[in-house]
């Protein structure tokens, strides 16, 4: 069973300051999460999140996360310059895109942040653009085939297909990356890969390191490359199913550290300094999308509309995502009614739930839809003029505030040229 973080009583009240739909964010929660993960590879001194931006966009959650020693993961322009405005500089920065144009390039350098090269030619691209290859320098990697880590303790296969994937480098492409970048002047290097994401399993992050660690070491003793960190990118997921098991951060850590220590501690790389960066993980359980019941409709099935709609939560909609919903002050209500919950787009795939068993839902209900703190408001749009919603920040204190306004007509109609 999920349960959220505010109540009936508390919902209710926000509602009359702020209409729903909304999105709220649990502070105490994203907090006590930053520090479980720190502890979790405190093992490892210069160990260190960046935060992904793209998974929850907002200034107000990227200061509170610099506040618990993350820094940014940016795959884009603005999240650049979203994460300079937020404070980040230098060392604080990891910018990780693909097909990416010149001028991204040039403000990530100029912010002092780590770059990671997606690609062989992108290590000429830099160069040209910049004048130069930066002194600290990352590439990704992409093995290929398909990655599969087998029933994991907690009962879950990890499957995914990383030959199908558009990222990274190739094995042997890696070390003409490496050689090609030193022989250009750089001096410290860096390796990411990503093989699957949101994977429900204290295992995932282990296999990985050992095949990053191992790749390490072999391209050291190949290019004679320096190598000062290791990316092991995301991937960590959350259980959106009530019936899923959670990941131990601890567990995860104490798993890559004996890979850290097997592999990299006897090839003379214990130097070597680890960073994530965990969006899904770091933020999703902690948010919710909170909405209201507006109508019902009872034809070959029963309907329960909403005034949200995929606009404000698109993964279901595209994905077929499953995200948990608590009909707010029902919680301990039986389950015995079957409803598909959908908004208002002129599109059959907005819904939020199909077939599901819920409480018995009345117009004007509030419902909470769960784990939507990452690629939630992220990922809004503005299909059928639908504008994208208000985010609030539950803190510590109990108090709410507004961290993003909900968008009105006028912010659409801005960019127009009439």
């Amino acid at each position: 069973m999920k349960t959220p973080f505010l109540t009936r009583e508390q919902a209710e009240d926000i509602a009359r300051r702020y209409p729903t739909p909304f999105y709220i964010y649990d502070e105490a929660g994203i907090r006590a999460n930053a520090r479980r993960l720190k502890a979790a590879f405190a093992w490892n001194p210069g160990f260190k999140e960046y935060f992904a931006v793209k998974a929850t966009p907002t200034p107000a959650i990227l200061k509170l996360l610099k506040e618990e020693g993350c820094g940014v993961d940016c795959s884009s322009l603005v999240e650049l310059m979203m994460s300079d405005r937020c404070g980040f500089s230098g060392g604080e920065i990891m910018f990780s895109s693909n097909e990416t144009p010149a001028e991204e390039f040039e403000l990530a350098a100029k912010l002092g942040a780590t770059i990671n090269l997606d690609d062989l030619t992108h290590v000429n691209f830099l160069k040209d653009t910049l004048g130069y290859i930066p002194k600290k320098i990352s590439c990704r990697y992409n093995p290929g085939g398909t990655f599969t880590l087998g029933e994991s303790k907690e009962g879950f296969q990890v499957m995914d297909n990383p030959g199908e994937a558009k990222y990274g480098l190739t094995r042997p492409q890696m070390t003409e990356a490496f050689r090609r970048l030193k022989e250009l002047g750089a001096e410290e290097f860096g390796i990411h890969a990503f093989l699957a994401s949101n994977t429900i399993s204290n295992d995932y992050y282990p296999a990985l390191a050992r095949i990053l660690f191992q790749t390490a070491v072999e391209l050291q003793q190949e290019t004679g490359c320096h190598i000062t960190f290791i990316n092991l990118s995301g991937g960590v997921g959350v259980p959106y199913r009530p019936e899923q098991p959670e990941n131990d951060i601890a567990v995860i850590g104490e798993g890559v550290r004996k890979a850290y220590e097997e592999i990299l501690v006897p090839a003379g790389m214990g130097d070597v300094s680890l960073c994530t960066e965990l969006g899904r993980f770091m933020l999703a359980p902690y948010g919710h999308l909170v909405t209201r019941a507006v109508h019902e409709k009872h034809t070959y099935k029963e309907y329960i509309g909403v005034d949200a709609c995929a606009s404000n939560l698109m993964r279901p909609a595209i994905y077929g995502a499953y995200h948990h919903i608590t009909v707010l002050g029902k919680e301990n209500a039986p389950c015995d009614h079957k409803y598909d919950v959908v908004g208002a787009l002129c599109e059959n795939s907005d819904k939020f739930a199909i077939d599901r068993m819920l409480p018995k839902i009345d117009i004007g209900d509030l419902l909470v839809i769960h784990d939507t703190g990452a690629h939630g408001h992220a990922m809004g749009y503005q299909y059928n003029g639908r504008l994208r919603s208000a985010e609030l920040l539950l803190k510590e204190d109990g108090s709410v505030e507004l961290i993003r306004r909900a968008e009105t007509p006028d912010d659409y109609f801005a960019t127009v040229v009439w």
